[in-house]
């Protein structure tokens, strides 16, 4: 079964995120300013790609 648009939308907006956190990373990972930034950024991206993988099984 296809996906509806509004699925559609939040897949893209949730991917959209996730480049931009996994850029954050990498950068948090080259400069460890803060201690905490880097497991913070870690939780959030897994917890993108469990959104995105349970919108798209519906």
């Amino acid at each position: 079964m296809g996906l509806n648009k509004k699925q559609k939308k939040q897949i893209e907006a949730a991917r959209k995120k996730l480049n931009s956190l996994q850029q954050q990373l990498a950068g948090a990972r080259k400069q460890p300013d803060d201690p905490g930034e880097v497991p913070r950024l870690e939780s959030e991206i897994d917890r993108l790609q469990t959104e995105i993988k349970a919108i798209q099984d519906g």
